[in-house]
């Protein structure tokens, strides 16, 4: 509860600032790392992002597209987040492989940061059960995600998350964790490339590690390309994971003229 609290004690505690006035900072996107940014979209701002990946598992290989996310700034340090339902090919089930729509996304996201060199932020979410019968979990999964980020020097960052997932399984919730490492090297101004480790434990069944590798690029201060590759650790883990995106944000509130 007092996690969840956060976000208000937040909000009541932050400075005030105008609606728009962020709207020339470079865009920031939550893909295509396992590890959510630390920070929100400027508010008044809506950002789209966009992708699609292949994955290899258990010698099958499948689609997933197109990893929409709608992120939208409000006031306080927060935004409003939609996960679009995916559409997989071939993925792996409980039953085997199958192809469909997953579940829809709901989430809030809440900057608590810069916390003493640290950004910070709390992200609460619900997966609404939308999905076709033998993709959708069949339950409405909360989870909850603490991603931190902090500049090491002008071209390094170090990065990671805490989080808590309850996903819906046939015998009940299973429980797990999830840890992830990150670091970031900027190599130009527009180009930055990353590396990511990432591991779910969850309360029944192997552990799924992995590394994910990856580099953006931004043609424009408000658009992303992005290329990742990921290649499991452990059995649970898929074998490989590569992808495309492209994200773009608006600036739809702009901040008056004084």
């Amino acid at each position: 509860m007092l996690i969840l609290a956060m976000p208000a004690m937040a909000a009541a505690q932050a400075k005030p600032h105008a609606c728009g006035s962020d709207a020339s900072s470079p865009i920031s996107t939550d893909r295509p790392q396992i590890t959510e940014a630390s920070t929100v979209v400027p508010c008044g701002s809506l950002q789209f992002e966009n992708g699609f990946a292949v994955t290899g598992s258990g010698g099958q290989s499948g689609l997933d597209l197109t990893e929409t996310w709608i992120r939208a700034g409000i006031p306080a340090k927060g935004e409003v987040r939609v996960g679009v339902p995916d559409y997989y090919t071939n993925t792996s089930v409980a039953s085997g492989f199958s192809s469909g729509f997953g579940d829809l996304s709901l989430s809030f996201k809440e900057q608590l940061g810069p916390l003493h060199g640290f950004d910070v932020s709390v992200i609460p979410s619900l997966s609404v059960p939308t999905g076709a019968n033998r993709i959708s979990s069949h339950g409405y999964d909360p989870s909850l995600q603490l991603p931190w980020s902090r500049g090491l020097s002008k071209n390094w960052t170090v990065a990671g998350m805490l989080a808590m997932y309850w996903p819906t399984q046939p015998k009940g919730r299973d429980t797990t964790g999830q840890f992830t490492l990150y670091f970031d090297r900027q190599m130009s101004a527009t180009v930055d490339a990353w590396g990511e480790y990432a591991g779910s434990f969850p309360e029944r069944g192997g552990t799924a590690q992995l590394v994910n590798l990856g580099a953006c690029i931004k043609p424009t201060p408000h658009q992303q390309i992005d290329f990742h590759a990921s290649f499991g650790l452990s059995a649970a883990a898929p074998d490989y994971s590569v992808g495309l995106g492209y994200s773009v944000r608006f600036q739809v509130v702009r901040a008056s003229a004084k």
